[in-house]
């Protein structure tokens, strides 16, 4: 079946429902690339590369399947408790086990027998990757068609029934590998009975809606119940709380599935049956649960009835419903018999961000009642009922083919050509460096144009190339906000800022906290630099290596050491001056890619410009705020983004010696300043190229589904992009650009802290005899935290990570808040001084990392946070340590020299 030709009710839900919406096309019809400019670099593209995009192709997502090992019983259950939990062994080992307890099934034959109902358990653990199964003993009761999740403790049970009652019961059932036998530990009933529900987990707290609460379709529910798993101990909060129930109607045999919505982790409910008057019916809606604004959405509907099926949520995005019945044979078993064919053998998977359902191919057996849990990396589906009566005792293995195209030999001639280049640019400054004024300020002879650029390529960063694309495709565009920040911020660093540190005359920012307080102030903030570019290098290469994993054969470890090794050779030997001119080439490089690709974009999705347009909009892609006063929310305020992009941007430009040292390397303070507005300038079109590539990738996937990989993060949608529609050669230089916007970052990081740990340390403390010494101390000190940010990026390595975007910020911010509120201090002060900033500083920093630990603050909020806690704290510990400083002239902004 077509993907066109799936019901789509309900399948966006209206922006407007989050509060008042600030549509961004209200700029970006004037900003942002026209539609004439887009479909003309489009045409241009499809001049030079006729197939640049693909037609998909028409098998779409197959699953794969392969058989396990069978459970103990031959005959199979139906509807056991099944679930997942990890413990340790006797050895000290951690082992993921497999536990399959009670179920109901027919003795043979079958068609003349009763149902009986089970209470054996069985545990099953991976050993050489098949299954090993033994006996575990019986549950208290026999019981089947209950609800069951897998937690890291152990498999909550949920209701269930047998011939003669539904059950309220409710217990946690783990395997105790050293003693060899079942734990179970009671928990709260339910308030009623309730067999035939469907159960799923979000951190600690149990989901449970639908089932019956009798042993009539009639007694079907719609209500949603929720137990906190971490209240167990308090007699007073653990209990069932009924949620809001869900809009749709009542059901049994439905699915329910926990995923990201793009936003937050959601509750899917999906499909099911319902007595209707005398019909039973068979229901295709599907709706998601959002618990920070406890409210229920309408999602789009299945192509067809998936009642009693598997569902299981898969990578960060996806939910697979790999079986189900559809109700055509409904009522005709005993007319059948064993000449029934058994269920639909279709699967099918959703996608969350989107809103789209597609094929994932045929199924072997299509088992319904029983349960799909995650193991050892894979997804089995133990067991379940196969067709009217009939079990089945086979465990079936799910895997996600891997269709990641090959990266080609033209791509990577492109792109080592491009790295290749870098290391030039390096070698032939090497030669330009005589002492450390030309390897830490280029000889004050960079103009002030590649000086701007400089200063955009590093605050741009590759997190910027592919994460604000997947923040935007997975949420909107308010982010964009605070890009807006950049040019009030640049009015400061350019009139107040810059004046500062050209006059103080230093290659390191925090000779100006020196001046202001006293060396233990500047000491304390150079170190602070240090490490938070230590960890900004890991945090840059590490994300961006696992972004790029997607698009080419290298694994992110392999990315990190290349970007690693690269950085470190020319910016060893070329200094400053070769991290300028590759970061002016790289912002060329970059820009150039994504014009690019939102043309190849926006000519890719159904209706062209027009279609990505209203695909968006409709959506609620271009949403620029969010109305709420909640500083904790997933749909981030306006309010926060304006407040946390002022303190991120007002920390970077003025207290960063990534950027300051920029200010130093022009001629003249009225160059300097031109370097800064070149930035700010360009960061408005960039901001807006970027969340336009987010939208762009919305309405292209939306358009052509099929072409997602549910095993790549929503950081690596734009690489997908990449390696899968991009035509060869150009898909190298996209890439290329990714590594050179990762680069500039490392780069200048590397040479910064080489200027502050020089500046700062080595030369106050006399440690080399000449300026050639210090040379030489400069290139060792920048070889040394080029290799401490590579090492710290491969331990940093994780593809558990659902933003790189957000973690960076919350990198910027347990770091830059603090130096912000020095400098904040500093300025606005005339009474501060240095055992006050000291004490500003800590204090300051606790209450960043309480922020970080404590609360669910959004981390957009921790520069600022950072910032003001620590010029409060600075300037009221002032007034009770010590006395006012005397010689504050010219360092501040009331008295100037």
């Amino acid at each position: 079946m077509a993907v066109s030709q799936f019901p789509r009710t309900g399948a966006i839900a209206d922006a407007s429902d989050e509060g008042v919406v600030v549509p961004v096309h209200i700029c970006l019809r004037n900003h942002m690339l026209s539609s004439r400019l887009c479909l003309a670099l489009a045409f241009v593209v499809g001049l030079v590369w006729p197939n640049a995009i693909q037609p998909a192709s028409s098998q779409g997502l197959q699953l794969e399947w392969s058989q396990q090992t069978d459970i103990p019983d031959a005959l199979g259950v139906a509807s056991p408790f099944v679930g997942v939990h990890k413990a340790k062994a006797a050895d000290g080992q951690e082992t993921e086990y497999l536990l399959l307890a009670g179920g109901a099934n027919f003795p043979k034959p079958v068609w003349e027998s009763d149902k009986q109902w089970h209470k054996a358990i069985y545990v099953a653990t991976l050993q050489q990757g098949e299954l090993v199964w033994r006996d575990a003993g019986l549950l208290d009761r026999a019981v089947a068609y209950g609800a069951s999740v897998s937690t890291d403790e152990g498999v909550v049970c949920i209701g269930g029934n047998d011939s003669q009652e539904s059950f309220a019961e409710c217990f946690i059932m783990r395997w105790d590998p050293v003693k060899e036998a079942i734990v179970r530990e009671a928990l709260p009933a339910l308030p009623q009975p309730l067999a035939f529900g469907s159960a799923t987990r979000i951190g600690q707290r149990i989901y449970l809606c639908g089932g019956q609460h009798g042993g009539s379709l009639e007694t079907a529910s719609n209500q949603l119940w929720s137990l906190d798993l971490s209240q167990r101990g308090s007699d007073q909060d653990f209990h069932w709380q009924q949620l809001a129930d869900c809009p749709g109607p009542t059901r049994a045999l439905n699915l329910t599935i926990a995923q990201h919505d793009g936003f937050e982790d959601c509750v899917y409910v999906i499909s099911g049956r319902r007595q209707a008057d005398q019909e039973v019916e068979f229901l295709t809606d599907s709706w998601r649960y959002i618990p920070s604004k406890q409210q229920w959405k309408r999602c789009a509907d299945l192509p067809h009835c998936m009642m009693a099926g598997v569902g299981i949520a898969y990578g960060q995005s996806h939910v697979f419903v790999l079986s189900g019945a559809d109700g055509s044979l409904f009522g005709r078993a005993e007319e059948l018999k064993d000449a029934h064919p058994g269920f639909p053998k279709r699967s099918f998977a959703y996608h969350t961000i989107t809103d789209t359902w597609i094929p994932a191919g045929e199924t072997p057996l299509n088992q319904v009642t029983t349960q799909a849990v995650q193991m050892g990396g894979r997804i089995l589906v133990p067991s379940g009922e196969i067709r009217p009566r009939v079990r089945t005792p086979q465990v079936m293995q799910v895997t996600v083919p891997d269709t990641t195209p090959a990266f080609g030999t033209i791509n990577y001639i492109v792109l080592f050509l491009y790295l290749a280049s870098m290391v030039g640019v390096g070698v032939y400054f090497a030669a330009k460096n005589k002492n450390t004024e030309d390897f830490f300020r280029g000889g004050r002879h960079i103009p002030w144009w590649a000086a701007g650029c400089s200063i955009f390529a590093t605050m741009l960063s590759s997190l910027t190339f592919t994460g604000l694309p997947s923040k935007t495709f997975a949420q909107d565009c308010v982010y964009a906000i605070g890009n807006f920040m950049i040019p009030l911020v640049a009015i400061v660093a350019a009139y107040v800022a810059l004046p500062f540190f050209r006059r103080i005359d230093s290659s390191s920012a925090y000779e100006y906290l020196e001046r202001r307080f006293n060396v233990s102030v500047r000491r304390f903030a150079s170190l602070s630099f240090t490490l938070f570019h230590a960890f900004r290098m890991a945090v840059v290469m590490s994300l961006t290596g696992l972004a790029l994993a997607v698009a080419t054969p290298m694994t992110p470890t392999q990315s990190v050491l290349l970007m690693g090794v690269l950085s470190i050779l020319y910016c060893t030997m070329g200094g400053v001056e070769a991290v300028i001119w590759t970061d002016t080439i790289q912002t060329v490089v970059l820009l150039g890619g994504a014009v690019i690709a939102i043309a190849l974009l926006t000519s890719g999705t159904d209706g062209g410009f027009d279609g990505y347009w209203d695909t968006a909009s409709s959506a609620g892609k271009f949403n620029l705020a969010n109305w709420t006063a909640d500083p904790t929310s997933a749909r981030i305020a306006l309010w926060v983004v304006i407040v946390g992009g002022l303190g991120q941007n007002l920390s970077s430009y003025t207290a960063d010696q990534a950027v300051v040292q920029r200010y130093m390397t022009t001629p003249s303070e009225t160059l300097a300043r031109r370097s800064i507005w070149t930035n700010a300038v360009m960061a408005i079109p960039a901001t807006l190229l970027f969340f336009g590539i987010g939208t762009a990738l919305f309405a292209f996937y939306q358009s052509h589904p099929e072409r997602l990989d549910p095993s790549i993060t929503t950081d690596q949608i734009f690489p997908l992009f990449i390696a899968r529609e991009m035509p060869v050669g150009l898909a190298g230089l996209i890439v290329a650009g990714i590594f050179a916007a990762a680069q500039s970052t490392v780069s200048t990081s590397m040479n910064s802290t080489a200027t502050t740990l020089v500046t700062d340390f080595l030369r106050p403390m006399k440690v080399c005899k000449s300026e050639k010494g210090y040379l030489n101390a400069a290139r060792l000190v920048t070889l040394l935290m080029g290799v401490l940010g590579t090492a710290i990026g491969l331990l940093f390595v994780d593809p558990s990570i659902k933003s790189l975007f957000d973690t960076s910020i919350q990198v910027i911010g347990l770091f830059m808040g603090v130096l912000g509120g020095l400098f904040l201090l500093g300025a606005l002060s005339r009474t501060a001084n240095g055992s006050g900033a000291l004490v500003g500083a800590v204090g300051g920093a606790l209450v960043m990392f309480g922020l970080w630990n404590y609360t669910s603050v959004n981390g957009y909020l921790y520069t600022t946070a950072g910032i003001s806690s620590c010029a409060i704290i600075g300037w009221l510990a002032s007034k009770v340590i010590g006395t006012p400083p005397v010689a504050v002239d010219g360092l501040t902004i009331y008295k100037r020299q």
